[in-house]
């Protein structure tokens, strides 16, 4: 018992802020458990091409037959193609992971813009923006994305903007009735009868209280992204197959289950699924220790 408090009392030593975050219960549970598991996963991902027994691009590392079930040397098995599936799961978290953070960084840069400057503004400039960001929500948005990724053809790029006009239209929403509430505040009335002027305003007075709106769906969008990255690549719109990707694996496992090479499927699905689960829960975590009623 004593061992086990040392433990946790060296762990939070470490770690700052995370006692801070223990106190404040399933919340901050949530977002331990959700950095842990991102992290892990980042530093497996990183560290996956110096890791790695095998280099994850090449056929045949095992004789054939294959896809042949996990054994002593190939410890999750190979594909068809005879490529160890460890060193794909190791390496293949990369092109996700960069889908979903480029996805996310172009909604910030387009959808925080526009939604700070239309509610700001209002009149004219507010229905126009309002009306195109709402007619994206007439198409579903894996089809969206679908059509978009068709169109601009594979890519690591062509994927994150395929995916990042689909979520625009949520940071716009978000960022909007922020905005339309917080420029009828009386600090910000008195900052505009002070003289103030209108970028003055936005950047000083709302867009520091909009900041934490954002990163929750920032966070949350992360998981989104990921699963819809892992979809598209399910459907053949992804990375080739030169590329270790765990949706290629996906994809390539489904044609194979079967046949009973669970083992292709499996391990790929419950990366994608750890990965965008530990967003999810920091995503959560955040939404809860942020919003004061939903803590209650």
């Amino acid at each position: 018992m004593a061992e086990k408090g040392e433990t946790r009392g060296l762990l939070f030593g470490l770690i700052p802020g995370l006692k801070s975050l223990a106190e404040r219960g399933s919340a901050g549970w949530m977002i331990i458990i959700g950095t842990l598991i991102v992290f892990t996963i980042l530093l497996i991902t990183a560290l996956g091409p110096f890791i790695s027994p095998h280099d994850p691009t090449i056929p045949n590392v095992n004789p054939p037959p294959n896809p042949s079930p996990p054994s002593a040397n190939f410890p999750l098995g190979t594909n068809l193609l005879g490529q160890d599936m460890l060193s794909r799961i190791l390496c293949g978290g990369s092109i996700m992971i960069q889908v979903a953070f480029l996805s996310v960084v172009f909604c910030f840069l387009i959808g925080v813009p526009i939604g700070l400057l239309s509610s700001y503004v209002g009149g004219s400039l507010d229905k126009t923006f309002t009306l195109v960001m709402d007619s994206f929500y007439a198409f579903p948005g894996l089809v969206l994305a679908i059509a978009i990724a068709a169109m601009m053809g594979r890519g690591v790029i062509n994927l994150a903007l395929s995916i990042g006009v689909v979520y625009v239209p949520s940071y716009y929403r978000i960022v909007r009735s922020q905005v339309l509430t917080i420029k009828e505040l009386p600090y910000t009335e008195a900052a505009r009868a002070s003289g103030a002027r209108g970028r003055t305003i936005l950047l000083r007075y709302i867009l520091p209280n909009v900041v934490p709106s954002i990163v929750v769906v920032a966070t949350v969008n992360f998981a989104d992204a990921i699963l819809t990255a892992a979809g598209l690549t399910f459907i053949g719109l992804g990375v080739g197959i030169d590329v270790p990707d765990w949706g290629w694996d996906l994809s390539k496992g489904r044609e194979l289950l079967p046949s009973g090479a669970w083992w292709v499927i499996t391990f790929p699905g419950i990366m994608i699924v750890l990965l965008a689960l530990g967003f999810t829960l920091i995503g959560e975590g955040l939404s809860e220790l942020l919003n004061p009623r939903l803590e209650r």
